[in-house]
């Protein structure tokens, strides 16, 4: 058997956000990630916020790699923390992306079912957030821009490629602080700050692995992973 590999990906700017805070995380948790987890293979992209483009660059990126867990982050204005999306709506609203341009329809797939459920954890991954104190919560809802819309396109992919085991999104708030501002900087509005949100990301991923990882007494790079329970 090959290595277990795990694609994570964020989302670059859009109209009402300029600065988006997945694609820092993205890149500073594929780090720990490779440190937590060596035996794992990561690959990482930021997609544009496009209708067209950031599925169409998804499916690139399984047909590639054929990742076995597919894990897809992107900012919410709503977010209280984590929240793991537990399905895909078959909806798209009639907004502009980054690009100006709208979706031309009210559906994602004229075909397709009205709903997809994740195949994420979603129940254990927010406990086991909870119990390292970072804010978390199952969401089904994933709105109706482009995290729904790459949420419902990364769920028929899963469907339809037996190697993708686990695919899900996860929304952030939209105003985590930057990797440079430490857990005393955080602004208040934040549910989180950025270490919380890297120790989060790879608790996520430790959950979809069936793995846990050392308490982190230490800093994230001295995390390692532990056998699974």
């Amino acid at each position: 058997m090959g290595r277990t590999l795990i694609l994570l990906t964020a989302f670059g700017p859009f109209p009402s956000q300029p600065v988006n805070a997945s694609m820092p995380l993205v890149a500073e948790l594929s780090k720990a990630a490779r440190r937590a987890f060596p035996d794992v293979t990561f690959v990482t992209d930021i997609l544009a916020t496009e209708w067209h483009s950031a599925p169409m660059r998804v499916s690139e990126l399984v047909e590639t790699h054929g990742p076995d867990i597919a894990l897809h982050f992107g900012v919410s204005s709503r977010a209280r923390g984590f929240e793991i999306e537990a399905r895909g709506r078959n909806a798209c609203g009639d907004v502009e992306d980054a690009a100006g341009i709208k979706p031309g329809g009210t559906v994602l797939a004229p075909d397709g079912p009205d709903w997809l459920a994740t195949n994420l954890p979603a129940t254990a991954i927010v406990s086991r957030l909870r119990q390292r104190g970072i804010p978390a919560f199952v969401s089904w809802d994933a709105g109706s821009y482009l995290c729904n819309a790459l949420l419902y396109h990364a769920l028929v992919l899963a469907r339809q490629r037996r190697d993708v085991r686990r695919s899900g999104f996860i929304h952030i708030p939209h105003d985590l602080p930057a990797p440079n501002r430490r857990i005393s900087a955080r602004p208040r509005s934040s549910p989180m700050t950025f270490d919380q949100a890297v120790e989060g990301g790879i608790e996520i991923i430790a959950t979809c692995l069936g793995r846990h990882v050392a308490r982190p007494s230490m800093p994230l790079g001295n995390l390692r992973a532990l056998p699974a329970r």
